[in-house]
Order: C-alpha cells, then sequence, then structure tokens
C-alpha cells in the first residue's frame, strides 16, 4: 500500500498536471544534492525514492579504478548504502521547497500554453494590487496578469502599458489587451525579476485595444460587415480610427458612432475620456488624407506617390483646427494614413505658387529673347556688361556697336543699352 507521502504527491500531480515521473525524478536528484553536502560525499550521492512505500535510499558513489576516461574522470562508480536514520526530517525540508518550485514551473507552463495563444484578445480583469512599477490584474481564480507602468528612465528596458493619468483602485474592473506571455522555459532573462512576475502581460495603450472594443460594441464589425482599416492613437489623449463598409448602403462611421453616439460613448468610457475619432477610409490617397485630418475642412491634397508625400491647403481659418494642439491632429493623420502630411493654408499656398510662375517665367526670357536661329551682339562695355541686342545677320555685333567695332578711338558708353 503506497504510504501518505507518495498519495499526497499524486494527488498533487493530477490536480496540478504535472507528470508523476517528472516529479519523482525532480526529487531525487534535490535529495542526492542536499545528502552530498550533508554527509560530505566526494563523489556525490544517488537517492531512490521507492514508488510504492515512499521510503528514501540514499548510496554513496564510490569510483570505479578502472573506468577512468582519457580526459581523467571516472565513468563508473558504486553504490554503497549509507541511508542515514532520519531521513525523513531532511528529506521533508528539501522536498518542501522543490516541490514548490514545480508547481509554480507547471502552473507558469499551462498558463503560458493557454495564453500564448490568445495574444492580441481582450480581456477584463479585477485590479488586486498597485505597485509604482506594475500593477496585478486578476482575469480568473489562478491567473493573473501583469500591466506594467515603469519610469522609462530608470528602466529604460522595460514597458509602460499604461496611459497618462490613469490609477487604479483595488477590485477595480478593467478591460486590456493581451500583448506577451512570457515562456517559463525560456533560459534568456531580459528583464529583472520577470520569473517572479506574472507570465501574462497586458496593454492598456496598444491601438489594438480600440480594435476589440469597437468589435464589442460593433456588431456590424464583429461580423464582418464593417472593417477597421487603421487606427493612430496617441494613449489618454486622442485617437483616429479609419472605417470602411463592404456593403455600399451601410454608413461604416455612422455603425460606429451609433444611435446619438451611444457606440463610441461606450468605446471612450472605457478609455477613460480619451477622445476617438472615426473617419472614413478611402483608398483615394488625397480623400483618405483630407478623411483623416477631419474636422478640419481641407481644400485641396496634392499627393506625391513615390515619396509618398502629402500636401493639404486649408483654408485660413482652418490651419491651426487642421494641425491641432501642438501638432497632436496632424501627427494622428499622418499616423493613419502612413504618409508625410505638409500643411498650408489658402494665403501661403497661392504666394508660393505665384513666385514659382515668375521664376519659371524669368528661367524662360532668355530662350524668347535669343531665338531658334537668332544670335546676340557680342559687344563688351568696358564694365562687363554684354549688349543685350541682337546681332544683325551678316556681322557679329549689332546696328549700334558694328560701326564702333571699326574704328579704334571711338568714344563708347558703358551702358551696353545706349544708343550713344
Amino acid at each position: 500500500m503506497a504510504s501518505e507521502m507518495i498519495e499526497a504527491l499524486m494527488q498533487l500531480c493530477q490536480d496540478k498536471h504535472i507528470d508523476e515521473l517528472y516529479l519523482l525524478d525532480r526529487l531525487e536528484q534535490s535529495l542526492a544534492d542536499a545528502y552530498t553536502k550533508v554527509l560530505k560525499l566526494d563523489w556525490g550521492a544517488k537517492v531512490t525514492i521507492d514508488r510504492a512505500s515512499g521510503k528514501i535510499y540514499v548510496y554513496k558513489l564510490d569510483p570505479v579504478d578502472d573506468s577512468m576516461d582519457e580526459e581523467g574522470n571516472y565513468t563508473e562508480f558504486n553504490e554503497i548504502d549509507v541511508t542515514p536514520k532520519d531521513t525523513s526530517r531532511l528529506a521533508a525540508r528539501a522536498a518542501k521547497d522543490e516541490i514548490n518550485a514545480i508547481v509554480r514551473n507547471a502552473a507558469r507552463q499551462q498558463i503560458y500554453e493557454e495564453f500564448s495563444q490568445r495574444i492580441g484578445d481582450i480581456i477584463t480583469g479585477t485590479v488586486l494590487q498597485s505597485t509604482p512599477d506594475f500593477t496585478i490584474v486578476k482575469i480568473r481564480e489562478g491567473v493573473e496578469a501583469e500591466l506594467p507602468h515603469f519610469d522609462k528612465k530608470r528602466h529604460p528596458e522595460e514597458r509602460n502599458e499604461r496611459p497618462n493619468g490613469e490609477r487604479y483602485s483595488h477590485n477595480q474592473r478593467i478591460k486590456a489587451i493581451i500583448i506577451d506571455v512570457r515562456d517559463p522555459n525560456s533560459t534568456v532573462q531580459p528583464v529583472r525579476g520577470e520569473h517572479s512576475r506574472p507570465s501574462i502581460v497586458i496593454s492598456r495603450t496598444h491601438p489594438d485595444l480600440i480594435r476589440r472594443l469597437f468589435e464589442l460594441e460593433v456588431p456590424e464589425i464583429y461580423d464582418g460587415v464593417v472593417e477597421i482599416r487603421s487606427v493612430a492613437r496617441e494613449a489618454g489623449a486622442r485617437s483616429k480610427v479609419a472605417v470602411s463598409s463592404l456593403d455600399d448602403r451601410l454608413d461604416p462611421v455612422g455603425a460606429c458612432v451609433g444611435p446619438k453616439g451611444s457606440r463610441v460613448r461606450t468605446v471612450v468610457g472605457e478609455l477613460r475620456g480619451e477622445r476617438v475619432d472615426v473617419v472614413l477610409w478611402s483608398d483615394d490617397p488625397a480623400r483618405c488624407v483630407a478623411n483623416a485630418l477631419s474636422p478640419a475642412k481641407v481644400s485641396r491634397v496634392l499627393v506625391d506617390d513615390e515619396n509618398n508625400y502629402a500636401t493639404v491647403i486649408v483654408p485660413d481659418d482652418q490651419l491651426s483646427l487642421a494641425i491641432g494642439k501642438e501638432g497632436q491632429n496632424a501627427r494622428l493623420a499622418a499616423r493613419l494614413t502612413g504618409m508625410h502630411i505638409d500643411i498650408k493654408n489658402e494665403t501661403l499656398a497661392a504666394g508660393i505658387i505665384s513666385q514659382m510662375k515668375q521664376k519659371h517665367e524669368e528661367a524662360q526670357e532668355p530662350e524668347d529673347l535669343v531665338g531658334e536661329e537668332g544670335q546676340r551682339c557680342e559687344f563688351v562695355s568696358p564694365s562687363g556688361q554684354r549688349c543685350r541686342n541682337m546681332a544683325r545677320s551678316d556681322s557679329r555685333f549689332c546696328g549700334v556697336h558694328e560701326k564702333m567695332a571699326l574704328v579704334d578711338d571711338a568714344e563708347v558708353s558703358d551702358d551696353p543699352d545706349s544708343l550713344v
């Protein structure tokens, strides 16, 4: 009949979904290390746990003389029974820490296998504890997640997934998105204390959080009739969402806003008052940029497809609205469309166009004066200015300077346009 210890271990393995042989092998190795230190054995010890009775046997390893390899290491050992009388007390002390470590690792492994397939999903949890660096959120019984909000100046390698201005109280329910699940078997430990923190990492700043919230509130998005094409977000302040519809008879913006703004108001409430602009997506880059700058009105959009550049002309009274506070509206529109946006008012744009036309006309003026077959007068004044007149067909000089070129002592004016 199995001992109470074996029964307890088997029950633990069943509850925590741990392999029984794996647990017993880990216990034997842990006890062997402990007895090697206690008994001060030079060549180590071997521990065997009877699977039926639970009795522990300790063997001293004594190397065989003829088993030394080329590198000077023994490959064979004789096992000498040195089982002490008080094995139970020492075994209990060593097994306790090992069992706890195995249970923790098994629980983290189960969480990893389940939630590593759910990265990008939205979860609803209850706040258990908040620290200056992170908040622990309970997803369900026995499963916790971490919402990091480290100071990036002190810990540049850590994450900050909490919007500015948000604070959480105990037992508060919040929604977040899963962005990472730590692998308990990974040998790489990129951040401090990772293995002692919850395996699941969640975020309240990720743009996909808005996607998931709209999927919960807008049935048309969940059914696939309305599609969210792009999201640009500055967490805690403002976001822009571009939507399109597969059904020409359905207004995608109206579907997301809802009757009297009820749907978008629910999303804004979950985001703690973050402003959300829903705009219409268009496959035409110019129209898409104009919609992205909403609520500002746009007069004209010039798109350079090769350089992914858009020049936007707006009325004078719409310039500040198009740019937004500290450039926020223009910055979000650029992220939403993926284009570099340059905004100018109509007065400035008209001045630039006028200057460009003037420069173009000046650049073309010499060609108009010279003509295709004509030739300019070759006379050059003492000050270095060349005559602007056309040369005569049978001469290298114009009619004014042709006679002067033949007379060496003639007085010639410095002005090339002078008739004297």
